[in-house]
């Protein structure tokens, strides 16, 4: 696993196009359905010498989701899910960042859902830094979280005959994030 060195100190921008904020829960209580954010930003600002005092943000655009289901998308979007109109955004602001040992973090704050906030602790490996052909500095993490969709007033479900629900209420929040580096371009 890799270490986060001094090297790294500054800000890092997730890449769009190369990160996945994404989620998965069983439905009908036999299969699983994943899904992910299209629409998003982030950024951490690393402390490598303390790395206790890094943070990170990010903004999810809760229209941009997407389970590759149209039908299924619009009713996430609607006041029985995440009310898209009236909540457009996930949010995430970290208030601590701990280093379990190299290359392990907790990094834990607040997230906001459908206008409620909780503080959730999310485990966060960090894959290792390269330089890649376009000369930027990118670094990647990955790691997931279980929450309760509850927690957030994401109530709807509905009955299946055998006693069971149709959306478990437990969701697995999936982060595969490439940050680049923000650096200061010579004079």
């Amino acid at each position: 696993m890799a270490e986060i060195s001094s090297n790294f100190s500054g800000t890092w921008r997730f890449d769009p196009t190369h990160t996945r904020i994404g989620f998965s829960t069983r439905h009908a209580m036999v299969t699983k359905v994943r899904g992910a954010f299209n629409d998003f930003e982030g950024v951490i600002d690393v402390d490598g010498e303390n790395p206790e005092r890094s943070s990170a943000r990010m903004t999810i655009q809760v229209g941009s989701i997407d389970t590759r289901n149209a039908d299924r998308d619009q009713h996430l979007r609607t006041n029985e899910f995440f009310d898209a109109p009236q909540f457009p955004e996930i949010t995430f602001s970290s208030n601590r960042v701990d280093q379990v040992d190299d290359g392990h973090f907790i990094v834990g704050g607040d997230v906001t859902i459908r206008g409620v906030t909780k503080d959730i602790a999310i485990p966060l490996d960090f894959m290792g830094v390269e330089r890649d052909p376009m000369g930027n500095l990118r670094a990647g993490f990955e790691g997931s979280r279980r929450i309760d969709r509850q927690d957030f007033g994401l109530t709807w479900n509905a009955a299946l005959d055998s006693g069971g629900v149709l959306i478990s209420d437990k969701i697995t929040l999936e982060f595969e994030i490439s940050a680049v580096k923000v650096e200061e371009q010579p004079a």
